[in-house]
């Protein structure tokens, strides 16, 4: 990623901070040998480890060329989160816009602004591919991930969602 931007909002001193671990921090697409930490991140967020999910995913994300991503965030060359979108398009009437739909940092790096430059990149290369707009969607409880969301500037959107169990 290059340089660092200071969002609206932020301070000197924090995007300072972003600034001086610019030089240890890289995201970069995915590779197989990440799915090991990815899983287990994973079942530390979620209590379930899920294998099989990421592996599938793993493989419908690494084809090139087309409008997903899978990236994985390293700080001193260790594992430090990923972050999974893609461009989706015509949707009930909405145009082609990014979806972020999965992202998830390891505990101890959350303090070092490691979800937000996967964020920052994932946006960047939506806006490479030609949208202008990134959705996302997340459980209503999910404090820290829509609180994370919000700081990113995300606001309610103008969809929304309906369900109906099938039991």
């Amino acid at each position: 990623m290059s340089g660092v931007r200071q969002k609206a909002g932020t301070s000197a001193r924090t995007a300072a901070g972003l600034a001086d671990q610019g030089d240890t921090f890289r995201a970069r697409p995915v590779i197989e040998s990440d799915l090991a930490a990815i899983t287990g991140l994973d079942k530390v967020n979620t209590g379930k480890a899920k294998p099989k999910y990421w592996r599938s995913l793993y493989e419908r994300y690494r084809t090139p060329g087309r409008p997903r991503f899978f990236l994985v965030g390293e700080s001193g060359g260790v594992f430090a989160g990923f972050i999974i979108g893609e461009v989706r398009a015509w949707e009930f009437g909405s145009p082609p816009c990014g979806w972020v739909f999965a992202i998830g940092v390891v505990p101890e790096q959350r303090v070092q602004n490691v979800g937000s430059r996967l964020f920052d990149e994932l946006c960047r290369q939506f806006k490479q591919a030609g949208v202008d707009k990134i959705r996302t969607m997340l459980a209503r409880q999910d404090n820290l991930v829509m609180s994370f969301f919000r700081s990113q500037g995300m606001m309610a959107g103008p969809f929304i969602e309906l369900e109906k169990s099938l039991d």
